[in-house]
């Protein structure tokens, strides 16, 4: 009976798809399958990593991250600064057009960075630009910023998602980028059907010649995980960016589908809610954190991976291993949940549902926090409810999430310490370090206060930190060159081909 109810979603699914869509891989469209919807398509008004892989195919930014993760030209041809880090010179290229034919120039940077700094705008990423004291445009072509102090990060957040470049007449009039995204990228949006698909076709007129190198991308929502395995077996989905281990064992036996294995920039973890009785208490932070088998968990529900202690992802340069604090110790836990009384008391995990790997994992936590003495439940819930319910407005008391890298270890850690960050876990040693990090080029000062700030975040544990997980990506053998960016983990269609 299962079988049959699967089956007929995907036959639901296909039959929502065009024909030409489900069997046009010689035609050049790629069927991609992604497990939610994004919260908007507005670059400058959300925070989601969902949404960022999304966008990324609509827009581009000043500067962005090769394959290798280092900062090259993109809409800027080149850049330079000032020997006191305070001003910020960038040549743009000419001949760029936006999707709605309108020239790229340097008023479209100017209004668009004028944009994320509006509070009108409200964008949660305005912090990562509100060094910048003043933008000019000397001529058409040439945009400077100028900075209150030096901000070491900025270079890196005009290489993300977030510093997208939109076109100035649309901002100016109002323009809804999150239902109709308009920017220079190798894509054109075409269509949105919410729990459905996206669809998008190749920009003629993209900057880069010869990219993008297929005809269109179809983003399919599909959150069911044995939906997504049995279009990538059936060739209706091209492509499934995150195939749990479960399912490797199906997917290998099929000679037309292949299966990537890369560990992630990720940071995994089981964030806790610092302000709210009794997570506020350290010593029951201390007890999860003592309860949690992170190599099971690692292994089991994501195929595998690097153990963590802080919040960094594992690979990072930045990176201190302090695992030695809190090792896995069932009794050591134990003790603590019978101190703090905490085990009298029901503790609920918020997860979002459309990421079955993290569900896994909760359900693992929930176990092992039980087997110490907790009263523990789970609270699925859908993306959106996620963003608005735990992560902005912080109604939650423990929740398992994923974090995506970043390209400065600031765009991780900026904000912690302070109750600006979803935790509200507080402690000003910690957030002063962050900030002066950001402030100096000393590379080894910068590393020597983010090391002391994760130290900090490791002994005082606002998070149970997992560690870093393995991405397998399932695809059909007939996908060439399927990106991701590095530390961003956004999807790069560019150079994809169907052979």
């Amino acid at each position: 009976m299962k079988r049959r109810i699967i089956l007929s979603l995907l036959v639901m699914i296909l039959a929502l798809m065009p024909i030409s869509t489900v069997f046009a891989q010689s035609g050049g469209l790629l069927n991609f399958a992604l497990s939610g919807n994004p919260d908007t398509l507005d670059p400058h008004k959300t925070a989601g990593t969902l949404t960022f892989q999304v966008i990324k195919s609509f827009y581009d930014t000043l500067i962005e991250p090769d394959i290798t993760g280092k900062l090259v030209p993109a809409l800027a041809e080149s850049w330079s600064t000032s020997a006191d880090n305070l001003v910020w010179t960038f040549k743009l290229r000419k001949d760029v057009v936006f999707h709605n034919g309108q020239s790229f120039t340097s008023k479209d940077v100017k209004a668009t960075f004028n944009r994320i700094l509006s509070d009108a705008t409200a964008s949660p990423k305005k912090g990562d630009f509100a060094s910048i004291k003043q933008i000019d445009t000397p001529d058409a072509y040439t945009v400077v910023f100028t900075l209150n102090a030096p901000f070491v990060p900025i270079l890196a957040n005009f290489a993300s998602g977030w510093g997208a470049i939109l076109p100035s007449s649309l901002i100016e009039s109002g323009h809804n980028f999150g239902a109709q995204p308009v920017g220079t990228g190798p894509f054109k949006f075409t269509r949105w059907l919410r729990d459905n698909k996206i669809s998008m076709v190749k920009n003629d007129r993209y900057w880069i010649k010869g990219l993008p190198k297929i005809d269109g991308v179809q983003i399919n929502i599909v959150p069911e995980r044995t939906i997504q395995v049995q279009g990538l077996l059936s060739g209706a989905i091209d492509v499934v960016d995150i195939v749990d281990p479960e399912d490797l064992p199906v997917l290998g036996a099929n000679k037309k589908v292949k299966v990537t294995k890369n560990l992630t920039s990720q940071v995994l973890v089981m964030a806790m809610n610092c302000s709210k009785p009794p997570l506020d208490d350290l010593r029951v932070r201390q007890a999860i954190n003592y309860a949690i088998d992170k190599q099971t968990v690692l292994d089991i529900a994501y195929g595998g991976g690097m153990p963590g202690s802080t919040f960094m992802d594992t690979g990072n340069a930045y990176y201190t291993d302090y695992t030695s604090l809190y090792p896995y110790n069932l009794e050591k836990a134990k003790q603590l949940v019978k101190e703090t009384g905490v085990g009298a008391k029901e503790l609920t995990i918020h997860v979002p549902q459309n990421y079955p790997l993290h569900v896994k994992a909760a359900e693992l936590y929930q176990q092992m926090l039980e087997k110490a003495g907790m009263k523990v439940k789970l609270q699925l819930v859908d993306w959106s409810s996620w963003m608005s319910g735990v992560y902005t407005e912080r109604n939650y008391q423990l929740t398992v999430i994923g974090h995506t890298g970043k390209l400065d270890p600031d765009g991780t850690l900026a904000g912690y310490g302070t109750a600006k960050r979803y935790v509200l876990w507080n402690n000003q040693t910690a957030a002063n370090n962050i900030s002066k990090a950001a402030l100096t080029a000393d590379l080894e000062l910068r590393k020597r206060l983010y090391t002391e700030a994760l130290e900090l975040m490791a002994k005082e544990v606002p998070f149970m930190y997992l560690g870093t997980s393995y991405r397998y990506v399932g695809m059909r053998a007939d996908v060439m060159d399927f990106r991701m960016t590095p530390s961003l983990d956004t999807f790069d269609f560019r150079w994809t081909e169907l052979k």
